[in-house]
C-alpha cells in the first residue's frame, strides 16, 4: 500500500501506525530523507520509531553525493523485492510526487542530458537567480512550473534543458502519467487537508524544527570535508539557515522563509496529486484525532475503493 499526502499532512505518522498493525516495513518516498545527518529538517522518523518498523530509503547517501529519481527507483524495488521475500507488508510512504509517480507508473521518456546547455543555465541561474528561471520555465511550460518549486535548481535547470534540446516542454514527455492504472497493484490512500489547516501545521513544524536545533545540524553539515551537493543546499530548511549563516539574512527571516517555501512546496504537492488516479482520499478536519484517523484508514484497506480526486 501508499500513503501519500502534502507535507506536515501526518501521513508519516499514518504509514508508522499501519506498519506496526499490517507487519509491515516502511519505503520512504522522500528525496531529502535518503541523506545522512540531514535529520531535522527532512522531518526523519525518531531512532524509538525506526526501532519498532524498519523504514528503508532513509540515510542511504552521502549529503555530498547526488540524488535522482533513476537511483530511487533502483532501490526501491530492491527493498520492497526483500520486503516481499520475507513475507512483509509493503507501506509506502511520502510526498515526494515526482518519486510517487515514477513508483506509480515509470520514468517519462525524455531527451538525454546535454552538458552545454545545463552550463549555459547554470551560469544564467548564478547571473539571474533561480526565480527569474522559474519564471522562464512559467513561460514555456506553466504546468511543470506548477509543481516545480522555484528553489528546486535541479528540476528547473532540466526542465528548460528539455525544451532547448526538443522544443516541448517536459511536462508532454510524461505520457505514462497519464495511465489509467498504476503498473502494480497498490492500494492508495491520501491524507488532505483544507489549505488553512495545512500552514498551520506547516508554521508549527517550522518553529520545532528550530527548537530541536536545525541551525546546529546546519552548522555542522557545512564544516564536513566534503561540500553539499547542490542538491542538498536547495532544499526546504537548509538553503535558507544557509542564506542566515552566510549573512544574508536575520533567522526570523529565515524562518518565514521557511515557512513560505513549505508553502509553496505543498502547493505544488496538491498540483501533483490531482492527477493521480485511484486514490482513497481521507479528508482530515482538525481538531480530528490521529487514532481515528488511522481506523478510518485500516477501514479502506479492509474495503478499498477506486475513487478519482474530485
Amino acid at each position: 500500500m501508499l500513503v501519500l499526502g502534502v507535507t506536515a499532512s501526518g501521513k508519516g505518522r499514518l504509514g508508522f501506525e499501519l506498519a506496526r498493525t499490517l507487519d509491515g516495513e516502511i519505503v520512504s518516498i522522500d528525496s531529502m530523507k535518503v541523506y545522512r545527518r540531514m535529520d531535522i529538517g527532512t522531518a526523519k522518523p525518531s531512532p524509538e520509531a525506526r526501532q519498532q518498523v524498519r523504514y528503508h530509503l532513509i540515510d542511504v547517501v552521502e549529503p555530498s553525493e547526488p540524488f535522482s529519481v533513476g537511483v530511487f527507483l533502483d532501490l526501491a524495488q530492491a527493498a520492497m523485492d526483500d520486503i516481499r521475500r520475507r513475507g512483509k507488508t509493503i507501506v509506502a510512504v511520502g510526498g515526494t510526487a515526482l518519486y510517487i509517480k515514477a513508483l506509480l507508473y515509470g520514468l517519462f521518456e525524455g531527451p538525454g542530458s546535454d552538458e552545454q546547455v545545463r552550463a549555459e543555465l547554470r551560469a544564467q541561474a548564478a547571473r539571474e537567480g533561480m526565480p527569474r528561471l522559474h519564471e522562464a520555465l512559467r513561460q514555456i511550460d506553466p504546468e511543470a512550473a506548477d509543481r516545480i518549486s522555484a528553489n528546486d535548481a535541479k528540476r528547473i535547470i532540466r526542465a528548460l534543458e528539455v525544451y532547448r534540446l526538443t522544443g516541448r516542454p517536459i511536462s508532454s514527455f510524461q505520457k505514462q502519467f497519464d495511465a489509467e492504472r498504476p503498473r502494480h497493484d497498490w492500494t492508495i490512500i491520501g491524507l488532505r487537508r483544507e489549505k488553512a489547516i495545512e500552514s498551520r501545521r506547516i508554521n508549527a513544524r517550522v518553529k520545532k524544527m528550530i527548537e530541536l536545533g536545525l541551525v546546529n545540524e546546519v552548522k555542522s553539515l557545512l564544516a564536513e570535508e566534503e561540500p553539499l551537493s547542490q542538491q542538498a543546499r536547495c532544499a526546504i530548511g537548509y538553503a535558507e539557515i544557509i542564506d542566515h549563516l552566510a549573512g544574508r539574512m536575520s533567522l526570523d527571516d529565515a524562518v518565514e522563509e521557511i515557512k513560505k517555501n513549505t508553502r509553496r512546496l505543498a502547493k505544488g504537492q496538491r498540483t501533483w496529486f490531482k492527477t493521480f488516479r485511484q486514490v482513497n482520499w481521507l479528508d482530515v478536519k482538525e481538531e480530528e484525532p490521529p487514532e481515528h484517523v488511522i481506523e478510518r484508514a485500516k477501514a479502506l484497506i479492509a474495503s478499498p475503493t477506486d475513487r478519482p480526486v474530485p
